[in-house]
């Protein structure tokens, strides 16, 4: 018995009566439908809460410890009132940059340096009031109040102004790194 060669394949271009013939076979895909770019994406749904993690300020460390040596201690470090700028200034500049981030008028990761990552987490997550969404008038931030019921712990309260309403800004900061840090952030 002997087997008849196999044709050999030609390098040249195929007649197109001897292609095969392809399908578009449609498959499914887990992913939702490509919405349309002419539909605003809207961000905030109203009415819907979005979870946040509780803050529960925990006891500052003392600051009368004996300190380690040099290059032993890592990571951020508790500062004292003496090692720390104005808070009135640093309240200010706080609730001012978060009002007009929640109003669209800056980015929100300009806010990230200072504030803590619950409280940048919240303020990302979308949910933002609606006197601040909502509207072009300017938003004038009043008298700041700081209360400082700890050496380098600073709570400020504001009222921030809209359109002819008042809304109540408050504020926890902590001193960290020789900065403050705002650790609770409350909009009214």
């Amino acid at each position: 018995m002997t087997a008849e060669p196999s044709p050999v394949p030609t390098t040249g271009p195929v007649p197109a009566d001897e292609r095969p013939q392809l399908r578009l076979i449609p498959v499914r895909t887990p992913q939702p439908p490509l919405e349309d770019d002419r539909t605003p994406l809207r961000l905030v749904r109203l009415g819907v809460a979005v979870p946040r993690p509780p803050h529960r300020p925990g006891p500052r460390p003392r600051i009368d410890r004996a300190m380690p040596p040099e290059g032993v201690e890592f990571g951020p470090t508790w500062s004292t009132r003496a090692d720390l700028p104005d808070p009135r200034e640093t309240g200010r500049r706080l609730i001012t940059m978060t009002l007009e981030a929640l109003a669209g008028r800056r980015p929100l990761t300009q806010l990230q340096p200072l504030t803590s990552l619950g409280v940048y987490t919240a303020l990302t997550g979308g949910r933002r009031p609606a006197w601040c969404a909502q509207g072009t008038a300017p938003v004038i931030v009043g008298r700041v109040q700081v209360c400082e019921p700890v050496d380098g712990v600073a709570e400020i309260s504001a009222v921030a102004r809209r359109a002819g309403r008042a809304h109540a800004v408050a504020a926890r900061l902590e001193g960290v790194d020789g900065r403050w840090r705002c650790t609770a952030l409350q909009i009214g």
